[in-house]
């Protein structure tokens, strides 16, 4: 048995995230249905958009609803437009076919600098060693 997802039939969710600028769509990647130790989801930001700058505090584990802390690894893969990611101070120009890893506990966010929207792929979970 296989599972499916559509973009044209996905419940997509607007959400202000991190104190970012503006509202990101986000899409949830068989959130309920997978047994892996990740969470993918595809993000869509319009023009001006933003994550936001943050930190998963004491190893945010949301929302993997496991009770327990635990710090988590980050994975941005770039499908469309460009922008600008911020990691740790260090400003990383992105665009289509970029992919940038965010260590746990680092200071990081996600702005479309662009002149187009951006989607990109988001994947978070736990590393097996930190």
């Amino acid at each position: 048995m296989y599972l499916k997802q559509s973009e044209a039939t996905d419940c997509i969710e607007l959400q202000q995230v991190h104190d970012g600028d503006g509202v990101i769509k986000r899409r949830k990647i068989f959130m309920k249905s997978s047994h892996l130790p990740v969470i993918i989801e595809i993000w869509e930001m319009d023009v001006g958009v933003s994550e936001g700058n943050h930190t998963h505090p004491d190893g945010d584990s949301a929302p993997f609803d496991s009770g327990v802390p635990f710090p988590i690894e980050e994975i941005y893969y770039i499908n469309e437009g460009s922008g600008v990611m911020n990691v740790d101070g260090e400003e990383i120009k992105i665009t289509a076919g970029d992919a940038v890893m965010v260590p746990p506990g680092s200071d990081h966010g996600i702005y479309n600098t662009g002149n187009n929207p951006m989607k990109f792929t988001i994947i978070w979970g736990k590393p097996d060693t930190v």
